[in-house]
């Protein structure tokens, strides 16, 4: 991996499933989830989709917004939030641009499963290399209340 804790994160342009393009300066602002996955509609990634999905009300209470990364493109993930209702931003990092600064694109060349909560300014509070896919929003809920979040 490429950063750590405290760096700030890598400025970047993505196109999210909503038709816009997304950068660091846009999410800035508030603490935020920016969770990077291998690949749309498989089980893995779908489970930890749905985590977030199913825990979404308990982020937005503390106003944390969150953001899905993988390599797959805006269309896979149109169909992808539409299957699962997914109430949050996808981004698209088909150029793989974003996970190479990471330092988080395995051997595939697809994402890694690590999650990042950043700071209101865009620096790296915390970093998950090692996520459980149907448990992490939880473990995250319990981080993020440790902060005071609110």
């Amino acid at each position: 991996m490429n950063v750590k804790e405290g760096d700030m994160f890598p400025d970047f342009l993505l196109d999210s499933a909503h038709g816009e393009t997304v950068s660091l300066s846009m999410i800035k602002g508030s603490i935020t989830v920016v969770y990077f996955y291998p690949k749309d509609n498989t089980p893995g990634c779908t489970k930890e989709a749905c985590n977030f999905r199913d825990n979404i009300d308990k982020f937005s209470e503390l106003n944390v917004p969150i953001y899905g990364v993988s390599v797959d493109g805006i269309e896979s993930h149109k169909k992808f939030k539409e299957k699962y209702q997914l109430p949050f931003t996808l981004l698209s990092d088909n150029k793989k641009e974003l996970i190479t600064k990471l330092g988080i694109k395995s051997i595939t060349g697809v994402a890694s499963r690590v999650t990042f909560v950043l700071d209101k300014d865009g620096k790296i509070l915390k970093i998950y290399p090692k996520v459980s896919p149907d448990q992490h929003a939880g473990e995250l809920m319990y981080y993020l209340k440790s902060l005071g979040t609110n």
